[in-house]
């Protein structure tokens, strides 16, 4: 029976892309896998097909050859090698790769060699909210892996150099045949390097890097919030024989203020006002949190809880010119330690007041319990 074309299998033109066969392929797989179709011979047999099909078109030098000479590039005699045996999970391994491997270590980095990187580091640092407002260039210490300076990161010893893998001849990886799959995985004998030494450096014992304290400065922007995270590339744990490093992540957290709350852009302030101010009106003081202070009006008659806007007062914005907020929230002081003349003074303003006037919530609070205390006495 006629093989169909590797094209019409996957559903594609031609002159599809790599991206667009790769598509197509997760697609088809995904739909025909033997894992969604328990016991279903067509959708075991179509996966087989999209594998296979998947398997050549991907390669460039499979695919040329394939575009030439169709099925006959694969089959006995055609180009002196011979049909592989049934099919290898190479295809399904670069979407499974590529879907799950950042959760299973990194994937493959490449069909090639193994290029695996030095760790990705994390230092949690903590700034005032003055320090977020502004923004700030930070100093960070910490110890890690970098570059041995002996071998210059190769891990050789001066005047020899690494040799290629007898296990996998430079490939970084070895393939057995099991059955229908062809298994690919990381050579054992240089862990994905291609090379091994013979003569390690004695500084870093052939690893090619050595612990040291390393010190870094790290920019700050204004507007920065609690939990943002600042990623330096290449600034993290140096990759074993001068493979790449990894990245370092700064997490910032932002100490407590004694004075401000903060809410995204917004500044909070409670601020105590004395009860002839709040009484009388007239106008108050506060700090803002760029080191200035600003004068807020205060209308007779204020309560506790009221509070008072300051346009253009609060935080920076991250990556904005624009500033938030300030709200100030009045608490007003009841006055204490009073001499006799002022208690005197306040027993003639009680006598002189009018509660439905000049205490008109706690008037009000009061005829309304003794309204409740009516209808239960009812």
């Amino acid at each position: 029976m006629a093989k169909q074309d590797y094209y019409e299998t996957l559903g594609v033109a031609r002159g599809a892309s790599g991206d667009d066969l790769k598509k197509a392929y997760r697609k088809l797989a995904m739909q025909h896998h033997p894992d969604r179709n328990p016991g279903d011979k067509k959708a075991e047999q179509r996966f087989k097909e999209l594998n296979e099909a998947y398997d050549v078109l991907k390669d460039d030098q499979k695919r040329a050859a394939y575009d030439r000479f169709g099925h006959a590039a694969f089959e006995s005699g055609a180009n002196g090698r011979g049909a592989e045996a049934g099919f290898n999970m190479g295809g399904f391994a670069d979407i499974f790769d590529e879907m799950f491997g950042e959760f299973m270590g990194g994937g493959r980095r490449g069909a090639g060699r193994a290029t695996p990187q030095g760790a990705d580091l994390r230092y949690n640092l903590e700034i005032s909210l003055e320090e977020a407002f502004h923004g700030k260039t930070a100093t960070v210490r910490m110890a890690t892996a970098v570059l041995c300076e002996e071998c210059t990161g190769t891990g050789a010893e001066a005047g020899s150099r690494p040799v290629t893998c007898p296990t996998c001849r430079g490939h970084g990886k070895v393939r057995s045949q099991q059955g229908f799959f062809t298994v690919e995985r990381t050579c054992p004998s240089c862990h994905g390097q291609g090379a091994v030494i013979e003569n390690p450096c004695p500084a870093c014992r052939g690893q090619g890097r050595v612990k040291r304290e390393r010190t870094l400065n790290v920019n700050i922007p204004a507007g920065v919030e609690e939990g943002t995270r600042i990623r330096l590339a290449g600034e993290g744990e140096a990759g074993v024989r001068g493979t790449p490093p990894g990245d370092l992540y700064i997490f910032l957290t932002l100490a407590p203020h004694r004075l401000f709350q903060r809410e995204g852009a917004d500044v909070y302030c409670r601020v105590p006002i004395p009860m002839t101010t709040a009484a009388l009106g007239g106008s108050i003081e506060v700090p803002t949190v760029d080191g200035t202070r600003a004068r807020v009006t205060i209308a007779a008659g204020a309560q506790t809880g009221q509070q008072f806007r300051l346009k253009g007062k609060g935080m920076s914005v991250l990556r904005e010119t624009r500033r938030g907020d300030m709200f100030v929230e009045a608490i007003v002081e009841t006055p204490v330690n009073l001499t006799k003349e002022q208690q005197e003074l306040l027993r003639q303003f009680e006598k002189a007041a009018s509660p439905d006037r000049t205490s008109p919530e706690s008037a009000g609070f009061f005829t309304k319990v003794k309204e409740l205390w009516e209808d239960l006495r009812g």
